[in-house]
Formats: C-alpha cells, structure tokens, sequence
C-alpha cells in the first residue's frame, strides 16, 4: 500500500476473487430473495437484468478503470482527473467509514449465533423457562422463541431509541472478535488480502450448494422453488419494481464507496479490466439467483410446516368439537370436512367462533422478510426444524461471516488505501490499520447498546443510500464531461490495446447518467413524501414490532447522515479554489 513501488496482486486471479468477496455480500442472500417476493417473483429478473446491464456492469467498468489507471485510492484518483474533484473520493471514505462502523456488527450476531449453535438443543428452538420456574418466559410465549432469541438474548433490545442503555458485553466481546479479524486479515495490505479472499470468496458456495442439496429435499420445499419462478407480470407495471432493481444492482455491486477503485489499484496497468468487469458483475448477479434457490427452498418448507401445523391444530379441533373418530379428518381433507361440518352442523359449527384459524399456504409464502429479520429469525426457524439442526446452524453462520468479512476487507480497503497515499502514513501503515479498525471498534459499540439496534437500522437505512448516488453521478459525468470520454478512451487503449466500443460509450455517456438522475430524483421524492422517519420499535408487550416516529434528535442526525458525506464534494472543491487563489496572490 505504498505509492512508490506500489505492491501489486499476486495475479489476475486474486484481484477478481477479491471483487467477488466484496461484491457478494449479505445482500445477495437477504435482499434480493425479498425484492423477488415483494415484486412478482421470477418477473423481478426482467427489470434486474435490464438494470444489470444499463447501470452495473457499465459504472463498474468505469470504477476498475479509473483505479487501473491513477494507480491511486479514490481521493487521489479523482484529484488526479481534476484538482477541485478530490472531494468525490473524500465522500467515498466518509460513506465507506459509516458502513465499516455498522456493518461488522453483522458478523458479530453472526458469531454470536455460531457459538450458541454448539448445543444439544438450540436456544432459539423452544422458549426458555421463567424465573418462578412455573412456565414459559411470557415474552417468548407472545412472541415466538426465534424472535425472543434474536431481540432479547441477541440484542437485549430497548422499548425505543430513547430508552438508553449499557453495552451488552457478550455482543461487544463478539464485536471485538470481528474486528480482530478484520485487522488481521489487512494488516499486510494486499499480500494478506490476496490470500484471504481465495477462501471467503469460494468457500460460501460450498455451503450454498450444500445448502440448495438439503433445502430442495425438505418437505414443501418444491411450494417456495415454484412461487419464486412463477412470474406476476402485472409487477412490471410498478415503477416501485424498476427502482429497486436499479437501487439492488447498484448497491450489491459496492458502487460509489471507493473499494473497486482501491482494488483496481493493485492491478498491472495492461491488465484485462474489461473482461474481469463483466465476469465479476455477472458472477454476483448469478449468486443473487442461486442464493434465491436456496432461500426460496427454505422458505417452502418453513411455509408448508406452518401451513401443516394450522392444519393439525384444526384437525385436532373439529375432531375434539365434534367428537369424531381419530381417523376420520386428515391432513388432506380437513379443508373439505370444515365445509361439510359447517354444512350439516351450523349452530356447532358457529360456535368456535375465533378459535378456528384460516390455514393459506400462499399467504404463508406471501409474508416478506428482509434484512435481519430473513437472516436470523427466518432462516433459524427453519434450520431448528432440520434433523440435525446444529450442523445446518453452524455451516448458515460460517456461511454469513465469509460473506460479512469479504464484504467489509472491500470496506476497511476503501479507507485505508487514500490515507496510504499520503507518504507520513504509508510509512507507519500497520498502525494506521490499526487505528482505523480501533476507532470502528470503540465507536461501533454503541450498536451494542439496549438501543444500538435502532441506531444500526438509522445508518443502514440513510448511511449510504443519498450519498453513493449523488457520488457516483458525480463520477459519470466527470469522466465524460469533465475529463472527457475521449481521452477516457485514449487511457482504456493505452491499457488494453483497444479503444471503448459502442455499448461502453453509449451507457456512460448517455444511459447511466440519466438513469443515476431518474434515481436521485426519486429519491428526494420518496424522502420528502414519506413524512416523518420511523423505524421497527419492539414492543415486549405485544411480541412484535410496531411503527415508531423518530425523535427530533433523531431526525436531527439522520439530516447529518445524509448531507455529511455529499458536503464533501463542494467543501472541498471550494478549498482548493480558496488555496490557488491565495498561491495567486502570493506569487503575484
């Protein structure tokens, strides 16, 4: 990570196993499995791939270019195009530092999970007994034992973000963990890197694969395979649906933090971009599909054990109301007896009232989770109703912490590569690791707080949205406007032997843009029309999660989140006009 006499990567290969790592994320597992079930199902891939190929593969062909190029981090590049532009790749650090302090709290739960996964019965399987030891703890018994798990032992959660709390020391030792990890794994720059992502990158499909083995054996499964291919059409008439493919493929990408830049900076100047852009673009979108199997699977069975279970529970419950043969109603035609009871015994029938419940299995599959809630609730209760359940536990959230740590070396890359531009510090650059990775730690534990959670879904939610795309508008239209796409051009030759064909200019210079513009616009509708911001408050009372209003405070740093990082391109583009007209007058 030194500018003079850079160090490069081992080989071609490291430097696209190391974009897979960072590009294959979380994401791929949690979010685009949910955007396929909120839009339509195997129709959400028509506006996915169009996307694909309008907006990602072009904006990270760009990314890997420019790094090859400038040899530089994201500050340096963008001053090196354009003087009053170094506040583009300021603004990339600053998104990349928010993300890096968020986000390995992730695979702190991860471990958290990993550990408690080492015992005879799972501890998010059954709810734990109460003090008095009379019965079951009441909150689990509202809820359900995988929430209780997750948002009482996991996250010890608040009422709200305004009831504060001490640090939850089993999460924070955790958190430690992670980022011991993390420090260890970038401490020797890309000579460590380039070694680690040979496993994070590779051994996730291991478990995926595994997984898709296990998960289209289970019962029911085949429901959830066939709602995720069945496609709703009418989908594609929600603008709703183009939006958030555009937002998936641009996030999912890591576009905008500045890390396809850093790693870009690695490479041999003549090395193929071109060709390592599109593999890798099209590697992570086939992992969002492939991961959709596996998770679509598990959802089916999870969906058809819950929809058998309603069942049972009516079948128990006519055969008791009506004192019926054991034999007589059976899981196939309790649907049929329930039209028959009603039928010849109305008055019977009428006074069951709320006690009979209405089994759906296409409402079951319809439910929608996202996010945490798909990660460590959905998928654990799955997993404790598997044979062998600590096994399919453990290797879930090994599977989670290679994707986290791959994602986040990409992260902590992004800071540490401008600062190691900078000559004091690419000579003491182990302790800037160090520092960096320190002051993520201690600033990180306050995600580890009674209501850390909220302020972990308020950085989730604004941290980075606003900013990467007004970032990566910025880059668009300087490299074709400012810098210019002929000279673009002429750099793309001078390391490939060729110069841009047709699709590369007509997406950067014409396509890309306007997209980026029809998003940032929708963006800033959406904000302003959406009111006041909430978020998920869990109520112990109830068992669930209620909509709740942010503070004023609240609201008051969620502005800060957004604009913090998008000050920096004109700050610092005034204060480099500010300090050459100052050098003017001096000379002068």
């Amino acid at each position: 990570l030194i500018r003079m006499g850079k160090p490069e990567w081992d080989n071609p290969m490291q430097f696209v196993l190391a974009c897979v790592s960072y590009a294959v994320g979380l994401g791929n597992v949690w979010r685009f499995p949910y955007l396929c079930q909120m839009h339509g199902g195997g129709g959400f891939l028509i506006p996915y791939l169009l996307m694909l190929v309008l907006l990602g593969v072009p904006l990270f062909y760009m990314e890997l270019a420019i790094g090859q190029k400038m040899r530089l981090g994201s500050i340096g590049a963008w001053r090196a195009i354009n003087p009053y532009l170094g506040g583009v790749g300021l603004a990339s650090v600053v998104t990349s530092m928010y993300l890096c302090l968020y986000y390995n709290v992730i695979n702190a739960w991860s471990f958290w999970y990993l550990f408690h996964s080492f015992q005879s019965v799972l501890p998010w399987a059954e709810c734990p007994v109460n003090s008095n030891l009379t019965g079951h703890v009441e909150e689990c018994e509202r809820a359900t034992p995988t929430q209780y798990f997750f948002y009482r032992e996991t996250l010890d959660i608040s009422g709200s973000i305004e009831e504060n709390g001490g640090i939850h020391m089993g999460q924070a030792l955790c958190l430690l963990l992670a980022w011991m990890i993390v420090y260890l794994f970038i401490v020797k720059g890309v000579k460590s890197t380039g070694k680690v992502v040979y496993f994070t990158a590779t051994f996730p499909y291991l478990v995926l694969i595994i997984y898709l083995i296990r998960g289209v054996t289970l019962h029911g499964a085949i429901n959830g395979v066939k709602y995720m291919f069945t496609p709703k059409m009418e989908q594609l008439a929600n603008p709703t649906t183009w939006i958030n493919a555009a937002t998936q493929i641009f996030f999912s990408l890591g576009l905008g933090f500045g890390s396809l830049i850093a790693f870009a900076s690695y490479n041999q100047y003549n090395n193929n971009f071109e060709k390592q852009a599109i593999v890798v673009s099209m590697v992570n979108s086939s992992t969002s599909i492939f991961a959709s199997i596996v998770t679509f699977s598990i959802y089916g069975f999870k969906a058809t054990f819950n929809y058998e279970s309603c069942l049972e529970r009516v079948r128990l419950l006519l055969l008791n109301t009506f004192d019926l043969a054991e034999d007589t109603i059976s899981l196939e035609n309790v649907i049929h007896w329930i039209a028959e009871l009603n039928r010849t015994h109305p008055e019977q029938f009428a006074s069951l009232g709320g006690r009979l419940e209405t089994c759906d299995l296409e409402a079951e599959l319809d439910t929608a989770v996202e996010g945490t809630g798909l990660a460590f609730i959905v998928y654990s209760e799955a997993i404790k109703n598997m044979p062998v359940s600590q096994l399919w536990s453990v290797l879930y959230f090994i599977m989670l912490l290679l994707l986290g740590m791959g994602s986040m070396l990409g992260n902590v890359i992004a800071v540490i590569t401008p600062l190691s531009d900078l000559k004091f510090i690419s000579r003491v650059l182990s302790y800037s690791v160090g520092l960096v990775c320190l002051f993520c730690l201690l600033l990180g534990l306050g995600f580890t707080t009674h209501s850390g959670n909220y302020w972990f879904t308020m950085f989730n939610d604004y941290g980075a949205t606003f900013s990467l795309l007004f970032i990566v508008l910025i880059e668009v239209i300087t490299v074709c406007y400012i810098y210019g796409i002929k000279r673009f051009e002429k750099d793309v030759e001078d390391m490939l032997g060729h110069r841009l064909n047709c699709y590369w200019k007509i997406m950067l210079a014409g396509v890309s843009p306007i997209l980026l513009i029809a998003l940032f616009i929708f963006y800033i509708v959406n904000y302003i029309q959406g009111g006041t911001p909430t978020y998920q408050a869990w109520n112990k009372e109830l068992g669930k999660s209620v909509v709740t209003e942010y503070p004023p405070y609240a609201q008051a740093f969620i502005g800060l989140l957004l604009a913090s990082s998008v000050c920096c391109i004109p700050l610092t583009a005034l204060y480099t006009y500010c300090k050459k007209r100052n050098l003017k007058k001096a000379i002068s």
